[in-house]
């Protein structure tokens, strides 16, 4: 074999596989079929739109309603400037990365890889050069891209994606957002706070309809305050472009106008140029199915990353493709770490680990809520966040903490607290026993806690 393991895609679970495996001492490649590296994690999604989310932020602080007034000179030098800082940093992160696998050995091979046999993938270059690898075992992290529907006129200017929306040079006046999942949230903020009219169209009765009501409700208030209108409970049937501007057109028959329309309903695996069925790998409905180890139907053939599906983040990729590398190699040690935080950078920015109540009461567990909001901190109240809220969903009976919910300023920062806790099973009266730094808005976990204290008995019941 050439290799001990090829890596197909450079992005967030692709390096990290890559980088496991060169600590493990094997000879180890990533092929990645764009001019970049670093995959839609760097260079397309996840960096990019949180670049341009601080940036946003930055701008709402000095009043939405004055960035709303501001000269429309103003706010284009606003976008111009996060998009300057936006390709900053990801030049400066790709400069990071390339150096750090090439000083782990981790080789570089451009070019589309596909299958020729179970061991065996043909690279084709640029300009069209062809050559054959193969490896005892082969990683799959070629990631997803925006679903495209064929009936949306997508031209990259007035209707865009999530990817095409991040190459905007101008603020539009006014923006429809279709969807009110994760990336359609963010992109919600983000126009939102830099003065633009932004509406959203959705199917369902609430944005981010998993998570919970009291959590997504400070979100909804928020979007409230910088002017967004909802549109629950619609279906977009149609999308034409007219004289310059957009008409959306809902199952309702009521008609929306904007001057750009942003799809932001799914995305689909980058599974379609790997010729699969030449190794026997099984799909569904272009994912790639996968078991708790990461090996597909073909078990030296594993796929990490968006390729699989939920919850398709940089963070999880990160640590499925370490946790394949050590089950494809024989490493000892946690594979998976038992609770994973999630994130969603809109503003404010939404985080959570563990159950929500409706998973709690799905599984049958008694269980009491605790919350902590940021306008009782005096760190809240010196950065102006009252409607900020730390959660706690704690087991009633040995009192071990089984979800964490965070909405408000630095959630994706505050959430680890809660993660640490559950992994080393911690209850809430370890909460209540720390001493936290004054003031900040970690304190809120113990005013949370106090208040989960307040409807739990005096002293939880042993661990079976």
């Amino acid at each position: 074999m050439d290799y001990d393991i090829l890596i197909v895609g450079s992005g967030p679970a692709g390096q990290h596989a890559a980088w496991q495996a060169a600590r493990m001492g094997k000879r180890a490649a990533i092929i990645e079929r764009k001019p970049s590296i670093g995959g839609a994690g760097l260079q397309t999604g996840t960096i990019p739109s949180k670049a341009l989310r601080e940036a946003a932020y930055l701008a709402s602080r000095s009043g939405v309603q004055g960035m709303r007034e501001a000269s429309t000179a103003a706010r284009h030098g606003v976008l111009a400037e996060a998009v300057r800082r936006k390709d900053m940093v990801i030049a400066q992160q790709e400069s990071v990365i390339v150096k750090r696998l090439l000083k782990s050995g981790v080789a570089l091979i451009p070019g589309e890889a596909s299958f020729i046999d179970e061991h065996t993938l043909e690279v084709v270059d640029a300009n069209g050069a062809s050559r054959q690898l193969s490896a005892d075992v082969i990683l799959l992290a070629t990631g997803s891209r925006p679903h495209r529907p064929s009936d949306i006129p997508f031209d990259k200017q007035t209707v865009l994606d999530s990817t095409s929306i991040l190459k905007l040079k101008r603020l539009p006046k006014s923006l429809l957002v279709v969807g009110g999942g994760v990336i359609a949230c963010e992109f919600v903020s983000i126009f939102a706070a830099l003065g633009v009219a932004v509406s959203v169209v959705d199917s369902h009765a609430q944005l981010l309809a998993y998570l919970s009501e009291d959590v997504v409700a400070v979100l909804a208030e928020s979007f409230d305050n910088m002017g967004v209108e909802l549109h629950m409970q619609q279906r977009v049937v149609a999308v034409r472009r007219e004289e310059g501007r957009t008409l959306t057109l809902l199952e309702s028959g009521q008609k929306l106008y904007s001057e750009v329309v942003l799809y932001a309903l799914g995305r689909v695996p980058n599974a379609q140029s790997l010729n699969t069925p030449k190794a026997g790998i099984t799909l569904d409905q272009g994912w790639i199915t996968v078991n708790k180890q990461f090996q597909s139907s073909v078990p030296h053939i594993y796929a990490v990353g968006d390729l699989i599906g939920r919850p398709a983040l940089a963070s999880t990729g990160m640590e499925q493709g370490r946790a394949a590398v050590l089950h494809a190699f024989g490493g000892s040690g946690q594979a998976m770490p038992a609770n994973l935080p999630m994130a969603i950078y809109a503003i404010p920015e939404i985080s959570w680990v563990g159950k929500t109540e409706k998973e709690a009461k799905r599984d049958q567990i008694d269980y009491v809520v605790g919350r902590g909001y940021y306008k009782e901190s005096a760190r809240g109240q010196i950065i102006g966040d009252a409607n900020g809220l730390v959660k706690l969903i704690v087991d009633a009976h040995s009192h071990r903490l089984i979800g964490a919910h965070i909405v408000g300023e630095h959630a994706s920062e505050l959430i680890h607290t809660g993660q640490l806790l559950m992994n080393f099973n911690g209850t809430v009266h370890d909460l209540v026993a720390n001493a936290f730094n004054y003031p900040t808005l970690a304190e809120c976990y113990k005013l949370a806690a106090l208040d989960c204290l307040s409807h739990l008995s005096p002293t939880p019941e042993p661990l079976l």
